[in-house]
């Protein structure tokens, strides 16, 4: 459990670092990712779970 929760911490961060250090620039891409086509925010999400998966995988090998 306590490795869980450092794993959710340590994506916490690097999720928030992007808005605290440049918010004006997040507001451009949030904009910009808003008009993206749901299909391909689909395929693009799904893409980032397997290579995810992958690297968990791997490191744990």
């Amino acid at each position: 459990m306590k490795f869980f929760l450092c794993v959710i911490g340590m994506v916490m961060i690097v999720e928030g670092l992007p808005y605290f250090a440049f918010p004006e620039k997040m507001k451009f891409w949030i904009q910009k990712i808003a008009g993206t086509p749901t299909g391909s925010l689909r395929r693009f999400g799904l893409a980032l779970m397997v290579l995810g998966l992958a690297f968990v995988y791997f490191g744990r090998v």
